[in-house]
């Protein structure tokens, strides 16, 4: 069952973050608390909820129905967009950043062009060749990858980045290192590029 989760204590935001935890290529598994995924989800969450109060940022994270992008991903993008809706409906049209990890960043790519979004921020996505940007149009991306991810790459990142600069507002491409795909190497590398780049999104 999907599922929106607070994380931040912002009485009345003037911005907002929905996270999107990563998943699998394949799996009509529902998504657990015992998830890895999930549970990389929610550090990230709390950890933009608790550097970005000051900046009266509130934090949302998207618990997907189900584990795997299936073929055309259309769950997680339904997921994504029924998250984004509900928001609005908790704290109005105010701008939102979305920071998504592996498949959480693809998702976000595709539902940019909802009108509260201002921005992706994706932290080691999976993005193929055959990825659509034009969902980023008048958008930002700010992605960023390691060298030594096993499970998305980052040659695919640039090229995305690349062909999004087309259509986007801005983009940006971060080399993490030598680091792999589960933010665990260099966490607050991690954590300070998402920080920085959900302030650039929402000015």
């Amino acid at each position: 069952m999907r599922a929106l989760s607070r994380h931040d204590s912002v009485g009345s935001p003037a911005f907002a973050v929905l996270v999107l935890h990563g998943g699998k290529d394949r799996s009509r598994a529902t998504v657990t608390a015992s998830s890895l995924s999930w549970q990389r989800g929610v550090a990230l969450a709390r950890t933009l909820g608790r550097h970005l109060h000051r900046d009266g940022v509130g934090v949302r994270l998207l618990r997907y129905r189900t584990v795997g992008w299936n073929g055309d991903g259309a769950d997680k993008i339904e997921d994504a967009r029924w998250a984004l809706d509900l928001m609005r409906d908790e704290v109005g049209e105010v701008p939102v950043a979305l920071v998504g990890h592996s498949m959480g960043g693809r998702t976000a790519c595709h539902v940019a062009d909802h009108t509260m979004v201002r921005g992706v921020v994706a932290l080691a996505p999976w993005l193929p060749p055959e990825e659509p940007v034009a969902a980023l149009a008048g958008r930002e991306l700010h992605a960023a990858h390691g060298r030594r991810d096993r499970v998305t790459s980052a040659r695919a990142t640039r090229a995305y980045v690349d062909r999004a600069a087309a259509v986007a507002a801005a983009t940006s491409f971060t080399d993490m290192g030598d680091r792999g795909h589960y933010l665990l190497s260099g966490i607050h590398a991690w954590n300070s590029f998402t920080l920085d780049r959900v302030r650039r999104v929402l000015g």
